[in-house]
């Protein structure tokens, strides 16, 4: 086989998709309106043809191509099919809720295959330019898809919002590869990490490149102090494009800190374990303590995403293998939750009605037992309540932390869990406690009806038997 060739078969999944990605862009143009689920239907074969191409591809070893630019190895093919299989679910909760506001066009489905594409090409990045290259391709859908509604001006501002800041921590980012650029003379990942390795005491310069790659690293994950765009986001973005950041794109952010801080900067990793230390503390802390005050919902999972991130890099920082499994693994495990949860609102909104307040879930239990129960284990879920997958995922990441003798950080994450509980435990309350003031029956489509429920059942299956997904994060690492 030629080295051509290589490269082709090694990259055909993002070709695929961006063949795709370009076919639904055509031929949304020469359609109808009232033929306008073709586009999806195209955009949703374009996924599950991407899917099945890296199912196929070898799950061991480590593969590079187009002069060691891209890479594919186990890493890569996990949070790949991880971000191929939750872009496919938001697809099929955004269907009914784009309908109902006038706003189901194809652009919405060519942006979210592009920046699939871009979170793919994070994913298997080996060079400095090929993660700049990915992080921008997916931060501009992003940004035009939270302003998809231009009718509304919450949007607008979220969107304005997200691209000045999102434009400041690509400028960041920029300026640390610069840096590592200029020292190391290479742009390949594995040659800058043998130049951090031969620097040795005089690595300041070196040190100096990765403040402002963390600082990049935290706005685009949601870190505190960095946070300040997701709230607004969240709230003012469409729930179906909230749902859709909310997910994917923190598995393309996880790949982000394992390319350029463990394989780039492992070296490094007695100071990035402080920085980190604080970020996660600051996250843990900012992220539920607002959280309680927020009575909206969509607001309350913005700040409860912060302080997931925050448990996320507890287990980066701890510098182990296992402790990389364990982060990975909370990474799939949130996304999971996160989506389901955004599910459940687009479920109960409806044409001119935004189910995004808390007391609009009000009495959900005497309008339908089967998806109060799906959001009662979802919820249960994000406040690491057994028998779910948010208990295992805390408890890994925890377990991380205590063996490397943080044992007080260790505390500070559970005292901000149990602070955490309370604003999960009060959806609950209001689900099931409090007298229904909306009695109008629930309606979606049956495929929505479906996934769903196999989403909020998936997280029950995986708390009930965590060994199966554990395993997978494990045997990436070790």
């Amino acid at each position: 086989m030629t080295l051509e060739a290589l490269n082709y078969l090694i990259a055909w999944p993002e070709i695929f998709l961006l063949s795709m990605a370009c076919i639904v862009l055509v031929v949304d143009a020469f359609i109808s309106e009232a033929k306008r689920d073709f586009s999806y239907l195209l955009a949703q074969l374009a996924l599950l043809g991407s899917f099945v191409l890296l199912l196929m591809q070898p799950w061991d070893g480590r593969e590079l191509a187009f002069n060691n630019m891209f890479v594919q190895d186990a890493l890569s093919t996990v949070l790949k099919l991880g971000i191929l299989a939750l872009s496919s679910v938001a697809f099929v909760y955004s269907r009914d809720y784009l309908k109902d506001r006038n706003i189901f066009k194809g652009e919405y489905y060519v942006l979210g295959l592009f920046a699939v594409l871009g979170m793919m090409l994070m994913v298997s990045a080996n060079n400095l330019l090929m993660i700049y290259l990915g992080l921008e391709l997916l931060s501009l859908c992003l940004y035009a898809m939270v302003a998809f509604n231009r009718d509304n001006g919450n949007a607008s501002e979220a969107a304005m919002k997200f691209f000045v800041l999102g434009a400041i921590a690509s400028g960041m980012l920029l300026y640390g590869m610069s840096i590592l650029y200029g020292l190391s003379g290479s742009l390949v990942l594995s040659d800058i990490a043998i130049a951090i390795n031969q620097a040795g005491d005089s690595r300041i310069g070196m040190v100096f490149a990765l403040v402002f790659i963390l600082v990049a690293l935290a706005f685009k994950l949601g870190a505190v102090p960095f946070h300040m765009w997701v709230p607004d986001v969240y709230h003012g973005a469409p729930t179906a494009v909230t749902a859709f950041i909310g997910t994917a794109p923190k598995l393309a952010g996880f790949a982000l800190i394992m390319r350029l801080l463990v394989e780039t900067m492992g070296e490094l990793q007695t100071d990035w374990q402080q920085m980190l230390v604080i970020l996660s503390v600051l996250s843990m802390a900012t992220g539920n303590v607002i959280a309680i005050a927020q009575s909206n919902l969509k607001r309350m999972l913005a700040y409860s995403t912060i302080s997931h991130v925050g448990f996320i890099l507890l287990g980066v920082l701890a510098g182990t293998a296992e402790s990389y499994a364990a982060a990975m693994f909370y990474t799939l495990s949130y996304a999971l939750m996160s989506l389901g949860a955004f599910g459940i609102i687009m479920l109960l909104a409806r044409q001119g009605f935004e189910a995004e307040e808390i007391d609009d879930f009000r009495g959900l239990n005497q309008r339908s037992p089967w998806f109060a129960f799906l959001m009662l284990v979802l919820m249960l879920s994000m406040a690491g309540i057994p028998p779910t997958v948010g208990f295992w995922a805390k408890l890994a990441v925890l377990n991380m932390v205590v063996q490397i003798d943080l044992l007080w950080l260790a505390l500070v994450a559970v005292f901000f869990s149990i602070i955490g509980v309370f604003y999960y435990l009060r959806v609950i309350k209001v689900m099931y406690f409090d007298e229904v003031v909306d009695d109008q029956p629930l309606s979606c489509g049956r495929d929505m009806q479906v996934t769903l429920s196999a989403n909020a059942l998936l997280v029950l299956a995986l708390g009930i038997y965590p060994a199966g997904l554990m395993s997978l994060c494990l045997s990436v690492f070790v």
